[in-house]
């Protein structure tokens, strides 16, 4: 498991969460404006279905019918209005950022099964875990122990030569 593929994969889980987000978003507050506007048109079309009745009670019936055809168009646009707000986001955009995020999920996957076969293989083999360490330790002790002799054997000939 190696911890830069992580957070690399983390970091790009999460710009594209945050894209997917912003998309959705203006998406549904496109579909938010179009639905107050489609209730506003709703609201002429019932002003439009009054008017018509205070025309049945007051005018001739070609004045009543025009009314109520206009009501009916103001519904049937609101209608449309509705049907255009309730669509699904579209574009190429919010399916790059869904096939980003299932390539990070996947890559975070993978980085966890790797981790968890290292992980059975050091309970199954601890030595195999441990020489990879024990060799630089083992360079570094002896490292130190040609130093210190080094170190010694200058004081000793230093002391000689006084």
């Amino acid at each position: 498991m190696n911890t830069e593929n992580v957070v690399k994969h983390l970091r790009a889980l999460w710009r594209t969460d945050r894209i997917i987000a912003d998309i959705r978003l203006r998406h549904l507050l496109v579909g938010l404006g179009m639905r107050a506007f489609a209730a506003l048109i709703a609201a002429f079309g019932l002003l439009m279905l009054e008017l018509s009745a205070y025309f049945a009670l007051v005018q001739i019936w070609s004045a009543i019918a025009a009314a109520a055809i206009l009501g009916a168009i103001n519904f049937a646009i609101a209608a449309v209005l509705f049907i255009f707000a309730g669509r699904p986001p579209s574009g190429r955009d919010i399916e790059l950022a869904n096939e980003i995020h299932d390539t990070s999920i996947e890559a975070l996957q993978v980085e966890a099964r790797a981790f968890q076969t290292q992980l059975t293989g050091a309970v199954h083999h601890p030595l195999n875990t441990i020489v990879p360490l024990l060799v630089p330790l083992i360079a570094i002790i002896v490292k130190n122990m040609r130093k210190t002799a080094k170190e010694s054997a200058a004081d000793v000939t230093s002391e000689a030569r006084s």
